[in-house]
């Protein structure tokens, strides 16, 4: 049974105290609206908008999903089509990818080839991308020593998955129509 106050040690009487006063000190009304605001750093600047692309760009993507990827607009384009289908995650896994070929960092890389892999690959991630157990093996056997290559093969599995499922069915779509218009 609560032996009550006195059985406590007296540090953790002190810091129960403390927090006490604190939490007074939150609770207590404001003088004036000057004490809600808070001070945060400014934001930093997004970075300019992808251009719309011309038309004839734009058809050039039909026959390319590399261009289409490529394209900062095309991309952005694609990636929302694929939402809109509840199917992002093989571009979403691409783009990581190509993020992750940049790391420089063996530290840093070894964290996102972590991350990557129990996003992407591993059995009932979040957004499992679909790719033979061949694959997946060779992937995970990659990931023991981290490289820019480890993802390579799952990379291009997935790319080419992309281009004969879902650019047909982008280049179908509204999205894809008005670009073209």
């Amino acid at each position: 049974m609560c032996k009550g106050l006195a059985a406590l040690p007296h540090t953790c009487l002190e810091r129960a105290k403390e927090i006490k006063t604190k939490l007074g000190t939150l609770l207590q009304k404001p003088d004036s609206a000057i004490d809600f605001i808070i001070p945060y750093p400014e934001k930093p600047e997004k970075p300019p908008k992808a251009q719309r692309p011309s038309p004839e760009e734009a058809l050039q993507w039909r026959d390319s999903l590399e261009k289409l990827l490529q394209n900062p607009y095309g991309l952005t384009s694609f990636r929302s089509f694929l939402r809109s289908e509840f199917s992002e995650e093989n571009v979403e896994f691409w783009v990581a990818c190509e993020d992750y070929k940049k790391v420089k960092s063996p530290v840093k890389m070894a964290e996102k080839a972590k991350k990557i892999y129990e996003e992407f690959i591993q059995t009932e991630a979040p957004k499992e991308v679909n790719i033979d157990h061949f694959t997946k093996a060779l992937t995970m056997k990659n990931l023991v020593e981290p490289s820019p290559s480890s993802f390579d093969m799952a990379q291009k599995r997935i790319f080419a998955l992309m281009e004969k499922d879902s650019l047909p069915r982008f280049v179908r779509s509204e999205f894809y129509q008005e670009l073209i218009k």
